[in-house]
């Protein structure tokens, strides 16, 4: 476990994602000067953050624990919520393969409009 927050290895996990610490503020509802003072280790991680960051980074959330610092919380199992939320999971899946393939049509049905 980290004894204070790597900054080494969070930064190599947006860079090998392609995000960036706007990415982080976006996604903890954060401003940039928050995310900043994560960094510098003068602000703490909730256990919600870590999870959010854990599924983010598509790392276990003992990872971004271990590397946020000692007095990181590490979050309840997400397992232990159940099936509620895998059937969720699948169902906002389906929700958005459809999305997706609607504005496939729709992008088909413009290419196929006359131009004016």
């Amino acid at each position: 476990m980290a004894l204070f927050f790597d900054q080494a290895w969070f930064d190599a996990q947006l860079t090998r994602m392609g995000t960036s610490r706007a990415d982080i503020a976006r996604l903890l509802s954060l401003n940039a000067v928050q995310v900043e003072e994560l960094w510098k280790d003068q602000r703490e991680l909730s256990a919600r953050d870590v999870a959010l960051l854990a599924r983010f980074l598509n790392v276990s959330p003992l990872t971004v624990a271990e590397r946020a610092g000692v007095s990181t919380p590490v979050p309840a199992d997400e397992t232990s919520a159940g099936p509620a939320v895998h059937a969720l999971e699948q169902r906002i899946d389906q929700l958005e393969k459809q999305v997706r393939a609607l504005a496939l049509e729709i992008d088909r049905l413009r290419a196929s409009e006359p131009r004016r």
